[in-house]
Parts: structure tokens; sequence; C-alpha cells
């Protein structure tokens, strides 16, 4: 397998720290959610996930709606609910809801496309088996 792309990005103090990437580009604090007592005004690594997913998962819908031909009458919107839960094993797990709304198209051709994103983007296939992955269409 050829790596198409690659990147670094290093943390220093875990979730109330700074991140930033090899480029610079992004750099941030981060701390805990408020719901963990933690202070607002800052991201968090959920956040972070969620917007990374969203993102892919959008690229990977508007590529399988090319491969398709279904051209919809607006931009598609992905909306990436991340939940951070405890497991069985004394750690921690995520969960992941995806609502996606593709204006203009069919709610039963949008859940086809939506099923074949999700076997597209990167993170679908990286957390599979592993995060549980709610797919709605709005």
């Amino acid at each position: 397998m050829k790596t198409m792309y690659q990147t670094t990005v290093d943390v220093t103090g875990g979730r109330n720290g700074q991140i930033k990437s090899e480029d610079g580009v992004l750099e941030l604090e981060v701390r805990m959610p408020k719901e963990l007592g933690g202070v607002e005004g800052y991201t968090n690594p959920e956040q972070l996930f969620a917007a990374g997913y969203a993102a892919c998962f959008d690229s990977a819908l508007n590529l399988v709606m090319k491969q398709e031909k279904v051209t919809p009458e607006a931009p598609s919107v992905v909306k990436a609910t991340v939940g951070l839960h405890s497991n069985d094993a004394g750690g921690f797990g995520l969960e992941v809801a995806l609502a996606v709304q593709i204006p203009g198209i069919e709610k039963e051709l949008a859940h086809k496309l939506v099923e074949k994103a999700h076997q597209v983007c990167p993170y679908s296939n990286a957390t599979r088996g592993n995060i549980d992955v709610q797919l709605s269409v709005i």
C-alpha cells in the first residue's frame, strides 16, 4: 500500500495541554470538557475527532455522489456527534452519530449514498468494529 499523505502532530500535556502540527497550521490549547471538570472556551479531543470524521465523511460522500452522477441542490452537510463513555475494562470508549443531509435527494437514495460513503471513508474504515457508529439521513 502506498501512503498518499501523512502528517504529524505533537501534543504536550494531554487533555490539558497544547497541540501543534508539524507545519504549524494547527496550533491549539486543549482542555477537558466542562462536563468532565474542565473549563469552557477551549476545544477538546472529542470535538477534534468529530470535526475530522465529519469532514472526511463528507468528502467520501461527495466522491460517491460524483461516481454515481448524483447532484444535490446544495452542498451536503454532515453533523458528527461524538460521545465519550466508560467501558467494562476500566477504560474509555467513543460512540459516534453521523447525521447527513443531502438537499434535494430522495431519502432512499440518500441512505444508499451514505452507506457507500461509510465504506469509502477512512475514518469509518478505521473505526469499524471498534466504535459504535450510527448513520442517519436528515
